[in-house]
């Protein structure tokens, strides 16, 4: 593997670094009725939109853990998510997994080795149905097509679709339900074309006027076994609003079967203007 300059390798530390020093220079009063409203770091999804002009930026940095019997990876991920809104109902929505670094090591043998690549690039279309009142929940419709993009290891193969609803209901002025069905089309490692289903259901709770808090139970995907079976997980997070175009994240996730990740980190920023 040809090694990246060092530019290349500090490039997303050092975008995360000016993000977080210009959304640090207004922490004061933070919390109003406009703050900003990511999509991350959770698998549920906002039903809100960023509003016409409105551009948003939310990047991140996961780390996954493996085990396959015998083998072990660790998996550093960059996921990016970049909302445009084209008015006051739709906007438009470029997403990755980013830069992927995989680090395997076979205890057995004492092997390691590590694989780095580009993931593949998804173009969408976020549009809010339907706000919501009483127990008639906010409602939001994403679609979107990933493209065959991205190093020649890790890209899709074809065009794979996807479609999620976004629901949100607002419990109290403390507490949150969301939920988020959705479907997508995927390509397995025999070239075989194949469907799954994505549910997830997020319980959050405001802690303070800028720190809030959330448990989530998902399924980021559900497949036959032939497909790579489901994957299941419990997460745990925090977002604390810097201001009011600003946000901060931290999540944990346990993977509940041996198709998922069994711990994951998650640390994200987003930015809007």
């Amino acid at each position: 593997m040809k090694p990246q300059p060092p530019l290349v390798r500090l490039l997303p530390g050092l975008l995360a670094t000016l993000l977080a020093l210009a959304c640090g220079a207004q922490t004061a009063h933070a919390a109003n009725d406009d703050a900003i409203i990511p999509d991350r770091p959770s698998v549920t999804a906002s039903s809100q939109v960023v509003g016409q002009g409105r551009v948003q930026l939310e990047i991140g940095a996961n780390w996954d853990r493996e085990r396959h019997g015998a083998l072990h990876v660790r998996t550093l991920g960059t996921p990016t998510l970049l909302r445009i809104g084209l008015g006051d109902t739709t906007e438009l929505r470029v997403e990755t997994d980013g830069r992927s670094i995989a680090r395997t090591f076979e205890p057995a043998t004492g092997v390691r080795s590590t694989n780095a690549g580009w993931q593949s690039t998804a173009i969408g279309l976020k549009w809010h149905i339907a706000d919501g009142e009483g127990q008639r929940p906010s409602l939001g419709l994403i679609g979107s097509v990933t493209l065959p993009t991205g190093s020649t290891a890790l890209r899709g193969k074809g065009l794979l679709p996807r479609l999620e609803l976004a629901a949100e209901w607002e419990i109290s002025d403390d507490w949150s339900l969301a939920v988020t069905p959705g479907v997508g089309a995927d390509v397995d490692d025999g070239g075989a074309r194949f469907g799954y289903a994505v549910l997830a259901a997020s319980l959050g709770r405001k802690l303070t006027e800028r720190l809030q808090g959330f448990v989530e139970l998902a399924a980021p995907r559900v497949a036959s076994a032939s497909h790579g079976g489901a994957q299941a997980q419990v997460d745990v997070g925090v977002s604390w609003l810097l201001n009011k175009n600003c946000q901060v994240d931290a999540m944990v996730v346990r993977g509940w079967n041996h198709d998922t990740p069994d711990l994951s980190l998650a640390f994200g920023l987003s930015v809007r203007r």
